[in-house]
């Protein structure tokens, strides 16, 4: 019995130990799906303020007064500062400290969704939508790298990054609807007001459960080449969004012209010299990294110019109500959601040579289609177009990120994604400048012609054109009642020739894109192995790495 006393005693040890060691593995799951949660609220608001905004634009024009351009830099502001610090926030988080970094990214986008909500004026919602894109751009590649650093093991982590990415593209795709119901039910501003409630949550939640990490090789940033790459950027599309208003032969216009191309220059020869780069520009010497950088620009520069203008087409025009138009752009959004899952899946088995060039001619097809969406059609007529245009943005951009990601070496895999995220936004941002650009040149060139068919005064007519010039539809109100109906209905036409010039242009540039593939992507170019789960990517950057996450 002494024998067995002491064989009874190490059992129940060993049964405490191990009941110990389950309840900790428990408490660390969970601390860290609860983590993963709160860390996926504040990729949800900036995804969403990323699409959330579009069906909220003729309300905003109403209330504070704004011409087309201000409503494209309602757009531009968030994604041009977030487009132009994508490089360098991944960087700063390795520096400074990922959670500090996240935390005032999270603190700062809920300030400035408060800001935006206050707004009583264009410029200060502009500043706050900047304010929001220059967080979303730090909070979303430090994300990403608090998640690989908190799920170490390789499969956890795939499932997580999943997990991370859904959540982006579900905010995407909601964005429209989710939109529609709060601008009918309690107005524009609530599309910001939604924001702080999420932000101030998850603030308190991580301020407890992150814990503070580095990257181990951190480096220094290169502040120079991110100026210049900001000045670069922002002074093309500030030309190409004020071009109409302030005369394409200005001084101001053709200094920012001229200050873009000086400023391109430059960083192209400040990045050559430093042993860090920003943007390392040798990887272009590889044509699928120039291929893939293509087609991700193109892609999203077709996929926002038609959703800026098919919202102000649908709603000043046709007179739809947010919550409408909401619904309409399901026909889109929801391909998007579903194709992006598939699309990176049959890039990794097949090479993505073949995805890229049909989802380019899908969406070019898509793009075309939308020409057929006149002033008074109904959703019958286009919805088709739209559905083709989600599958074949899914099937351009994701491939062609695999194709990215597969042809550099394992150790700049964190850059090169941060490349493709970064042209991405960059298509966004000047699909929405050009867009607006050829709109505004189409409807002052074509709105004396439409407004001489209407029976009126000479001074009226010119009054007319004055007054809807530069975009603004909801202005025909300053005009006598009886005449507000017939300049409308004369008007939209118009609106809807200028739509079509442009997604004519976009159709364009995504045939373009394609045909780049098909000439330069071998078939095997970028092909991942088949089990390297790859990660699915939205409309936006919302599925890959960025930055220089470990």
């Amino acid at each position: 019995m002494s024998d067995a006393a002491p064989a009874t005693g190490a059992r129940t040890t060993r049964r405490w130990t191990r009941r110990r060691w389950t309840a900790r593995r428990r408490t660390t799951h969970h601390s860290k799906g609860l983590l993963l949660s709160f860390v996926c609220f504040g990729v949800f608001m900036v995804y969403l303020d990323a699409t959330i905004v579009n069906v909220a634009l003729p309300e905003i024009q109403r209330d504070l007064n704004a011409d087309l351009s201000g409503l494209q830099w309602v757009v531009d502001a968030y994604a041009l500062a977030f487009a132009c610090l994508l490089l360098t926030s991944g960087t700063v988080g390795d520096i400074i400290g990922r959670k500090r970094l996240f935390l005032a990214g999270l603190v700062g986008f809920t300030l400035s969704s408060v800001l935006c909500a206050l707004a009583g004026s264009t410029e200060t919602l502009l500043l706050g939508r900047a304010l929001q894109g220059v967080c979303g751009s730090i909070m979303i590649p430090v994300s990403l790298a608090l998640v690989s650093a908190t799920y170490t093991e390789p499969a956890a982590r795939a499932k997580a990054i999943g997990v991370w990415a859904g959540i982006g593209g579900l905010a995407l795709s909601a964005g429209p609807l989710v939109g529609g119901v709060l601008v009918d039910t309690v107005g524009w501003q609530s599309i910001f007001w939604v924001n702080v409630p999420i932000g101030v949550l998850a603030t308190a939640v991580l301020a407890r459960l992150l814990t503070e990490n580095r990257g181990p090789r951190a480096r220094r940033p290169d502040i120079v080449g991110q100026l210049l790459f900001v000045v670069t950027i922002a002074a093309l599309a500030y030309a190409l969004i004020e071009g109409n208003s302030q005369g394409w032969t200005s001084s101001l216009i053709v200094g920012a012209f001229a200050a873009s191309g000086a400023a391109l220059v430059a960083f192209v020869l400040w990045e050559l010299r430093q042993a860090t780069p920003m943007l390392p520009l040798t990887l272009f010497r590889e044509p699928v990294v120039a291929v893939a950088g293509a087609v991700n620009f193109l892609s999203l520069f077709g996929l926002f110019a038609a959703i800026f203008l098919l919202t102000l087409q649908l709603q000043s025009v046709q007179g739809l109500s947010s919550i409408e138009t909401g619904v309409r752009f399901l026909a889109l959004t929801v391909p998007i959601m579903i194709a992006s899952f598939a699309a990176s899946v049959v890039a990794a088995r097949t090479g993505p040579r073949a995805p890229v060039v049909g989802g380019s001619l899908l969406s070019a097809a898509g793009l075309y289609g939308l020409t057929v969406l006149e002033a008074d059609s109904g959703f019958g007529a286009y919805w088709w177009a739209l559905a083709l245009l989600g599958v074949g943005v899914s099937f351009t951009g994701a491939p062609a990120t695999v194709a990215l990601l597969g042809s550099v070496p394992p150790e700049q895999a964190g850059t090169a994604s941060g490349i493709s995220n970064t042209f991405r936004q960059v298509g966004a941002v000047f699909g929405v400048a050009l867009a607006g650009a050829l709109l505004l040149r189409h409807l002052r060139d074509a709105l004396p012609g439409a407004l001489a068919g209407v029976p009126m005064p000479q001074d009226t007519r010119e009054r007319a054109y004055a007054l809807l010039r530069d975009g603004d539809l909801s202005r025909a109100d300053a005009l006598p009642p009886a005449l507000r109906e017939p300049v409308l209905d004369a008007v939209g036409p118009v609106f809807a020739d200028g739509m079509h010039l442009v997604t004519q242009v976009a159709a364009a540039g995504t045939l373009l894109g394609g045909l780049c593939a098909l000439l330069l992507l071998g078939r095997g170019a970028g092909r991942v192995a088949a089990d390297v789960p790859a990660v699915p990517e939205v409309a936006e950057p919302a599925g890959t790495t960025t930055g220089h996450t470990r």
